[in-house]
């Protein structure tokens, strides 16, 4: 039986080749999506598509209505979301589909640091799971296989 895991979080690092590489030792089916990670196309999809923008509000909502598009179309489509909040970044874009998550009623795992629990902790509440390595999730995930 193969799974569709939602990485949902910031794309400025590899955590989710971490999560690819682990399920692949694991042997895990699972098939992974997530955000657009090229972050270029991400900030220019809506000029790309509908053309220039009168301005950088309209431009970033042009492209947020079609990221959100893109989004929804593949977290409906996911048995999992996995939500990691890093400790670098920003992490509206990941509290913001980890939201969705919980409110498409997916399973959701979220992955954050010890630094976070306090801030993070009507979220962690609301997920099926919190952890705090790629590793953890990916074991939980291995389980649901045993």
């Amino acid at each position: 039986m193969e799974l569709t895991v939602y990485l949902a979080g910031q794309i400025h690092d590899d955590w989710r080749d971490e999560a690819a590489k682990t399920a692949e030792e694991k042997e895990l089916p699972l098939k992974f999506v997530g955000p657009q990670t090229d972050h270029d196309l991400s900030d220019n999809i809506g000029e790309n598509i509908l053309g220039e923008q009168p301005g950088n509000y309209y431009k970033d909502d042009a492209a947020s209505d079609i990221n959100n598009f893109r989004t929804q179309v593949l977290m409906q489509k996911s048995d999992i979301v996995i939500a990691l909040f890093g400790d670098k970044y920003k992490q509206w874009n990941t509290a913001m589909d980890a939201s969705s998550a919980v409110q498409l009623q997916k399973p959701l795992i979220i992955i954050r640091p010890e630094e976070l629990i306090h801030p993070l902790k009507e979220l962690s509440n609301k997920a099926n799971v919190t952890v705090s390595t790629v590793e953890q999730a990916m074991e939980i995930i291995e389980y649901i296989y045993k």
